[in-house]
């Protein structure tokens, strides 16, 4: 068993046994690793790591140190992957140019890059604040421009990817959330911006769109049967959407199977966000 480092974190990684050098390893960055969406990308990421024979390398990135984190860390190191927690706040441009060269350091280089952190609150725009309007942008859509400039070189080198997890709500207007559906909107068309600017280079970048799913920061809603409900009535689908719905949807835009998919937004809804016309009344196969 290879020796335990520490981060400032205080959490433990184990650092890498030569695979990387042997191309044998994946080496991947995940923000926002242990919240719903980002602990089932990890997990989903450990498994298929497994199923290639790879060694997975996960910098974990978090805003501050959690019990979430360390239990991430804990069940990847179940699945054999190493795994350094990284506790940075994302809205600081330096603080996270440095947190990235680290990472690419520990790791030996980057093939995928998920910029999975974001942040939703709700606020009416003839109110809401400009500080909270700026952190909203900082943190949904410049964070992400800021990883990716940090890690381009290492992305670069390897030819790998870059997938950012947008939201519907930047395809649709979401009444009460102004702020965060305009940085989301903004987010998606960054990224067609950066496929676009760095396709020569063999980086491809795309996101993923989620409609309604279910995570720990939604249970709130989800507890509520009528609710639930109502939500569900609205999906072609019939159900809420689970996290790991949208981690192999990730999964597979960073796999080498997406190796010819860029600058696109893969839409993970349930079929909501093409369901509009059918909540008109009067439509010809409704009674009324």
């Amino acid at each position: 068993m290879p020796g335990a480092m520490t981060t400032d974190t205080g959490f433990s990684v184990s650092p890498g046994d030569g695979a990387a050098a042997a191309g044998l390893s994946r080496r991947v960055l995940v923000t926002g690793a242990a919240g719903g969406m980002g602990r089932a990308i990890c997990l989903a990421l450990a498994h298929d790591a497994r199923r290639r024979g790879q060694r997975l390398q996960l910098a974990a990135f978090g805003s501050r140190p959690t019990a979430a984190l360390e239990t991430l860390q804990a069940e990847l190191a179940a699945l054999q992957a190493d795994v350094r927690v990284v506790c940075v706040d994302l809205t600081e441009p330096q603080a996270t140019a440095q947190a990235v060269q680290d990472a690419i350091a520990w790791a030996g280089g980057l093939d995928t890059l998920i910029s999975n952190a974001g942040q939703s609150r709700p606020g009416q725009l003839a109110t809401l604040d400009v500080a909270e309007w700026d952190r909203c942008f900082a943190l949904n859509t410049r964070a992400t421009w800021t990883l990716a400039q940090a890690a381009r070189p290492a992305l670069a080198a390897s030819r790998g990817s870059l997938v950012a997890v947008a939201s519907m709500s930047g395809l649709q207007a979401h009444p009460g959330y102004g702020a965060y559906s305009a940085a989301k909107a903004a987010l998606i068309m960054l990224c067609r911006q950066l496929a676009l600017e760095w396709g020569d280079m063999g980086i491809r970048v795309n996101t993923v769109s989620p409609g309604m799913i279910r995570t720990p920061l939604t249970e709130s809603v989800y507890r509520h049967a009528d609710v639930a409900a109502r939500r569900e009535s609205l999906v072609p689908l019939g159900r809420i959407g689970q996290a790991e719905d949208v981690a192999q949807a990730v999964l597979y835009l960073a796999s080498p199977e997406a190796a010819y998919v860029t600058g696109s937004n893969l839409v993970v809804d349930g079929g909501v966000a093409g369901n509009m016309l059918t909540q008109i009344p009067g439509r010809p196969d409704k009674a009324r």
